[in-house]
């Protein structure tokens, strides 16, 4: 360590089971990061303060408004503004020295190798279930511990996955939900809230989890799930036992390599190809005028920006079925495409064979059609 390094981590190398061996470990590791939002940022600044040598940024976003009750990375004036990029800009100047990789894009079964590889370990600040698949089943393949993180309303968890402790690799997100839930019983924090706090909480504590593992320090939340209400401030630890049926680290593994993660988490049994339409496609039936636009977000989602469409928020979709047309083109749509598939699995339990979704939602419609339009 140089003498100016010496005196930025002395706080941390002054403890006995830590010291300089231990900040010699962090500067010389590199980690991926998923997502730079609400638990993505307090995982990037307090990895970047601790002395981490080299940090991906994983995110396509942009900063908007919303976010800045619980992304206290951001500011009003960076509206509109690459979460990647910005993260990279104001990290920097936290610690110069911490080289940063900015990759500016969704994490996906194409690229997710290819991104994961370079790195020892992996933080995953992602908040949706196809992200949390993919990211753990690329991890295991590539043999990186993951560190897992999530958050709703109060409550957040925290564990570590296929962490090599005792000779073994530890359990994996699979063990701990072998299958994801159906996807209208799993509501995003933009749909269910969340408390500012919690993201700052969770987000330490996965950045804990973190050093320990590179540092190969303390006992890590390997084979546990830690969970944390912030309503009652209680907190439990379950036990995560690796599973034989496991398919991914199982006795006879069923998945070798990445698969359809969408499809996967929605219960797709239709062509995907077949159950969407791109934003291209949508642009041409709204010149042609042979489309239903249902949008299924929230009331201020739609006066902040919109494409015109009948607003039928996801919670009431059900009650007001009899309004959208059972016949004819009709394209339901939200912010990113996740709402608005949860909306036509509930309206197909209504007899609705004439629903399909728009790719990528307003966000796609933003990057592909509309850059001036609103960002939220």
């Amino acid at each position: 360590m140089t003498k100016e390094d010496q005196l930025r981590y002395s706080r941390q190398t002054i403890i006995p089971e830590f010291g300089e061996a231990g900040q010699e470990k962090l500067l010389a590791s590199s980690v991926l990061v998923i997502g730079a939002g609400g638990l993505g940022a307090p995982i990037l600044q307090y990895l970047t303060a601790a002395g981490i040598g080299r940090i991906g940024i994983v995110d396509f976003d942009e900063v908007s408004i919303s976010n800045l009750q619980r992304q206290v990375l951001f500011n009003t004036h960076e509206l509109g503004k690459s979460k990647a990029r910005t993260s990279k800009q104001k990290l920097s100047a936290l610690n110069p020295a911490t080289e940063f990789d900015v990759h500016e894009l969704a994490i996906n079964a194409t690229n997710a190798m290819e991104l994961i590889e370079p790195y020892d370990l992996v933080v995953d600040g992602s908040d949706n279930l196809a992200t949390r698949y993919l990211v753990n089943d690329a991890c295991f393949l590539l043999k990186k511990p993951l560190i897992y993180g999530a958050i709703f309303r109060f409550e957040g968890q925290v564990s570590v996955f296929n962490a090599f402790e005792n000779g073994k690799r530890g359990p994996n997100y699979r063990d701990l939900f072998p299958t994801p839930p159906p996807p209208e019983m799993v509501p995003s924090c933009s749909e269910g809230g969340v408390i500012g706090v919690l993201p700052g909480i969770i987000g330490a504590m996965m950045a804990s989890e973190a050093i320990k593992v590179l540092c190969q320090m303390g006992t890590t939340l390997s084979g546990k799930l830690f969970i944390f209400d912030a309503l009652d401030f209680s907190t439990h630890t379950l036990n995560v036992q690796a599973s034989a049926d496991n398919p991914l680290s199982g006795k006879h593994p069923s998945i070798t390599e990445l698969i359809d993660y969408e499809a996967f988490c929605m219960g797709q049994v239709e062509d995907k190809a077949q159950a969407e339409v791109t934003v291209h496609q949508l642009q041409h039936m709204l010149e042609e005028g042979s489309v239903t636009l249902i949008d299924v977000r929230e009331d201020y989602e739609y006066e902040i920006a919109n494409l015109g469409g009948e607003l039928v928020p996801l919670n009431k979709v059900l009650s007001r079925s009899k309004e959208i047309p059972a016949d004819g083109n009709v394209v339901v749509m939200c912010k990113m495409g996740g709402r608005s598939q949860k909306a036509i699995d509930l309206l197909k339990s209504k007899g609705f064979k004439n629903l399909k979704n728009l790719k990528g939602g307003i966000m796609a419609w933003k990057a592909e059609i509309d850059p001036e339009l609103q960002s939220y």
